[in-house]
């Protein structure tokens, strides 16, 4: 995360308040809670709603702040981020968890995935980066840096899911599902099939119902076990 900057970077959109991405930060550490909530706000996508120092705080504030992205830590007292993670994703699926953490370790990256955490990013993220995992994690896309990625894709090859009833796809959606499988956002799915963004997330939720699953991760899971990260890309 970068230092927090005085003023407002007139460079920046400013959305509307109201157009704001409701977020709740996470976090042990006033000064890191301060400085994450300021570059959020500074860079004008997202207003910070609520704040808290531990996991069960975080659970019970998430019931009453309503935010629809929260950036978690792992290392918190007395309620782990993992367990926060959990309980709140069981309680409003909706929400997106977005570890942000000093861990890189294998463990922890894939424990708050399991636990449904929708992205992670290291605490040595800028201000850009986790603005931008922001804005595609409330959009429904998974966000993990390059090395991080690899290795969830990996513990999805090795892991194999339950597998819901094979469903009926219409060639376009297992042309999309193609894509996701290879970890494709939904702007770069979009360039490739010269469709727009908001076709690609409808034929996306199509799938997700198709499949009886909930979250774009368990869909990339499901793609990446039947193998077809590594089928060739559809032409537009």
């Amino acid at each position: 995360m970068s230092e927090p900057v005085e003023g407002v970077d007139h460079d920046v959109e400013q959305q509307p308040e109201a157009d704001r991405i409701r977020v709740m930060v996470v976090d042990d550490h006033p000064v890191w809670r301060d400085g994450l909530k300021a570059d959020l706000e500074r860079m004008g996508a997202a207003i910070v709603v609520s704040e808290a120092a531990d996991g069960g705080e975080a659970i019970d504030r998430a019931r009453d702040a309503m935010p629809e992205v929260i950036l978690m830590d792992l290392r918190l007292p007395i309620v782990d981020g993992v367990e926060a993670t959990r309980r709140i994703v069981e309680e409003s699926p909706h929400v997106q968890v977005l570890v942000v953490s000093a861990s890189g370790e294998e463990a922890d990256v894939l424990e708050a995935v399991k636990a449904g955490a929708a992205g992670y990013l290291l605490k040595s993220a800028t201000a850009e980066e986790i603005t931008d995992a922001v804005r595609r994690i409330h959009a429904g896309e998974p966000v993990f840096t390059p090395s991080l990625a690899g290795l969830v894709l990996a513990e999805f090859r090795r892991v194999a899911g339950k597998e819901p009833n094979e469903p009926v796809l219409t060639a376009r959606e297992n042309e999309i599902l193609k894509l996701v499988a290879k970890g494709y956002s939904y702007r770069e799915i979009a360039g490739k099939l010269f469709i727009s963004v908001k076709t690609v997330q409808n034929h996306v939720q199509n799938i997700l119902t198709k499949l009886q699953l909930r979250r774009r991760y368990e869909l990339m899971r499901y793609a990446i076990h039947k193998g077809l990260d590594r089928a060739p890309e559809p032409e537009p």
